[in-house]
């Protein structure tokens, strides 16, 4: 099963979400501003992926964090920051089957149908 993380009116999440249903891929979407985002599940992308992977650092809603803000030193310090803001999460996450990808370029699609 595949789990789409984002928000509805992001465009790759659309973008995303119309490729899935044409390809009649089954999917589950996930909305972080609806359905919220668990600390666990949030912990666990940063230990897995790391920051950099999951944290949007060229959207508007990094952009207006204070530098002190941006200065994250551990873990810890990303999963506060991505459960204040889950806007500020790469979009889309996809899990499929415990397996994980951010974004949605050439290499999602081979992901999304392997």
């Amino acid at each position: 099963m595949i789990t789409v993380y984002g928000i509805p009116n992001c465009d790759t999440v659309k973008k995303t979400r119309k490729w899935l249903e044409a390809e009649g891929i089954d999917f589950t979407f996930h909305d972080f501003r609806k359905d919220g985002l668990e600390e666990r599940l949030a912990a666990d992308w940063i230990a897995l992926l790391g920051a950099d992977v999951v944290i949007n650092k060229r959207g508007t809603t990094w952009r207006k964090l204070s530098d002190e803000q941006k200065n994250i030193t551990s873990d810890a310090e990303a999963v506060a920051l991505i459960l204040e803001s889950p806007a500020m999460i790469k979009r889309p996450v996809f899990d499929k089957d415990g397996d994980l990808h951010v974004g949605f370029k050439d290499d999602a699609q081979a992901f999304l149908k392997g």
